[in-house]
């Protein structure tokens, strides 16, 4: 284990970007790392958090080639003192574009050291049965990759004479970023049929934007950011994305994004 604290700092709907902070913190031989979860609606409000020292894997999910707009509210309310960052997002098969390099710029910005970058691919959001986008990832060979990424972090850390920070740490992507895609107040629906008022659902919506009013789920669409987290904890498949032009758009991906891609380390 390096000797310093490890935090893992997250904003992660369906837990992918969890488990990799997670097993890239096993690399670097931390199997007990602090967890600040930036999932839920209410960890992203409230005063701006001091992180002093130590070393910060911070972890986000890509949204049309951005770092997810809610990640970014939650982390500027954080800024770093003397704390070097490892920055890792995560993004559906398709591409990543400019959000390893935003993410990067932003822990810059709040005053952390960014010393290493990488890019994992967890499953996609709108994957399902019948349109898979890459199904199960991150899988075995993934966490063992994000393993092997945290260990070649502990030895440049390790490594005698080297003043870690002091080159910049180069990662794609382009300035100005792409624009961000278009709001587009949908959501997921429930078949009340089969629903069995578990409240999973609201409790895996990381905007808030479900509610159960007289034993019914409703979704306040303008507040939907279309993670499907709700759709992945729903334990009888009540929970679907059952919109016309986003399963059109799924079908697209489960085959122009069949081939699979794999992790990118930047050290």
């Amino acid at each position: 284990m390096i000797n310093s604290v490890v935090r893992l700092l997250y904003f992660s709907p369906t837990g992918t970007t969890r488990r990799i902070l997670e097993a890239i913190a096993e690399g670097l031989g931390e199997d007990k790392p602090k967890h600040i979860d930036l999932t839920s609606a209410r960890a992203r409000t409230g005063r701006r958090n001091k992180i002093r020292g130590g070393h910060t894997i911070i972890g986000a999910p890509v949204y049309t080639g951005r770092v997810a707009l809610e990640a970014v509210r939650g982390l500027q309310r954080f800024t770093g003192t003397d704390a070097q960052a490892v920055v890792v997002v995560v993004y559906g098969n398709r591409e990543y574009e400019d959000a390893l390099l935003e993410l990067k710029n932003i822990v810059m910005e709040a005053g952390f050291t960014p010393i290493a970058g990488a890019v994992f691919i967890g499953e996609h959001s709108f994957s399902t049965k019948n349109n898979p986008i890459a199904h199960g990832r991150p899988d075995r060979a993934d966490l063992e990759r994000a393993r092997l990424f945290g260990t070649m972090v502990k030895k440049k850390l390790e490594k005698p004479g080297q003043t870690h920070g002091e080159l910049p740490l180069n990662v794609p992507g382009n300035f100005p970023y792409r624009e961000r895609g278009p709001a587009r107040n949908i959501s997921p629906e429930t078949d009340d049929s089969i629903c069995v008022r578990c409240e999973k659902c609201k409790e895996a919506c990381p905007t808030a934007a479900i509610t159960f009013i007289k034993n019914f789920v409703t979704t306040d669409t303008e507040r939907c950011i279309l993670c499907c987290g709700c759709v992945k904890s729903c334990p009888t498949g009540a929970r679907r994305l059952d919109n016309l032009q986003l399963t059109q758009f799924a079908q697209k991906l489960s085959i122009t994004c069949s081939r699979r891609k794999e992790p990118e380390f930047y050290l």
